[in-house]
């Protein structure tokens, strides 16, 4: 039973890239399961993409693990929510991580 805004993480292989689906709200009390899902994702995997888009919070905890992961692998987030989209604009990372609208066109290019 999914519990909303509890973190939870879910992950397959779609198209050659390893998805990992972020559900919930992400800071530092929370973040840990889904840091140990993308590390072990980074070192199996050349093509990496995170569904964000059932992420409900998301602070600096979050961009941090997302920077960390897309210097270990070629990563993509996928479909953020309008909360994560503005931090990723505000802070300018989304200038430095591949962004796209769908986890298809994600795991495509």
């Amino acid at each position: 039973m999914r519990v909303p805004g509890r973190a939870a993480v879910v992950q397959y292989e779609w198209h050659g890239a390893w998805v990992v689906v972020a559900n919930g709200s992400y800071d530092m009390h929370s973040i840990t399961p889904l840091a140990e899902a993308m590390e072990v994702a980074a070192a199996k995997h050349e093509k990496v993409v995170v569904d964000a888009s059932g992420i409900v919070f998301a602070d600096s905890t979050l961009l941090n693990l997302l920077i960390h992961t897309h210097l270990a692998t070629d990563l993509r987030v996928a479909a953020p929510t309008a909360q994560l989209q503005r931090i990723l604009e505000l802070t300018g990372v989304d200038t430095i991580l591949k962004v796209r609208g769908t986890v298809e066109d994600a795991a495509a290019g």
